[in-house]
């Protein structure tokens, strides 16, 4: 019998199949996998590191660092023997830098839209510092939320229900997670479900998450780390002033362009494209 063969059958192996036979089960571990060292590792860095020594953002790629080991481990204890292909390093340069130009292109589409429409002005500087501040965390946002609904979530459903109801899933437990956020409207969590559509969306391109990470990072980090508009209701706070005049409808207002029905035209084009390119299951 195979060492693989041998550890399938042990008694542990067994008790721990029945435990995580369930795919439910296995999504909320995952989650909680994700984002137990994350919540962990930000609460130790406030409590034990006095502020002037968490510069540069360290205790936000930390806890992205420790999310994915989390993930990794998580894995191996609740899934039969297999390669970690979704993390795979070779290539995993490329694919997200890729994301990253494609959620930049996504993002100054939606910019020059609103641009056109005279909802979407720049009208000053907050300091170019600011951008390098906020570059830590949406690393780490793009990581562990990618990990969660990508790795875990989406992931998972495919492998039981399939493709088709994995995608309808990734929408509304995208559109969902976002509802706790400050100024959501209906319109910006229909826009937000667009956005897991389209992040699956790219998963299924590679069945690898570095796409989804890179385009998920690109997207945050212009409106936040670039442009001071705010994103999915959190505050504005990056490096170029921006004006934002019109009807809620068109600006987003207070949630950001995420509830823009110009951002709900172009990541609607976004996904229609990814979909019809991605091998479904």
């Amino acid at each position: 019998m195979s060492t693989a063969q041998s550890h399938l059958s042990s008694p542990t192996a067994g008790w721990r199949s029945r435990l995580f036979a369930h795919p439910v089960t296995r999504m909320l571990i995952g989650v909680f996998a994700v984002l137990a060292p994350i919540t962990i590792t930000m609460i130790l860095a406030d409590i034990l590191v006095p502020k002037p020594l968490r510069i540069g953002g360290w205790p936000f790629l930390l806890a992205a660092a420790m999310s994915v080991l989390s993930y990794r481990y998580f894995v191996r204890r609740t899934e039969p023997p297999r390669a970690l292909t979704e993390l795979a390093l070779p290539g995993a340069a490329r694919e997200t830098g890729t994301g990253v130009a494609l959620g930049v292109v996504l993002g100054l589409a939606v910019a020059g839209l609103l641009a056109l429409a005279g909802a979407f002005m720049l009208t000053g500087s907050n300091g170019w510092t600011i951008a390098l501040k906020t570059l830590p965390e949406q690393v780490m946002v793009a990581i562990f939320e990618e990990l969660i609904f990508r790795a875990v979530l989406f992931r998972i459903t495919e492998q039981r229900w399939g493709t088709r109801i994995a995608l309808v899933a990734s929408f509304l437990l995208f559109a969902v997670a976002h509802l706790p956020n400050e100024h959501v409207s209906v319109l910006g969590a229909v826009i937000t479900g667009v956005a897991g559509l389209t992040l699956s969306a790219s998963y299924l391109l590679t069945r690898r998450l570095w796409l989804p990470i890179g385009l998920h990072f690109g997207w945050n980090y212009l409106y936040d780390g670039i442009f001071a508009v705010p994103v999915s209701g959190h505050a504005a706070r990056g490096w170029l002033q921006v004006s934002m005049p019109g009807p809620e409808w068109l600006s987003g207002g207070a949630y950001g362009v995420e509830a823009s029905a110009a951002t709900l035209l172009v990541w609607s084009i976004a996904a229609l494209v990814l979909l019809r390119r991605a091998p479904k299951r």
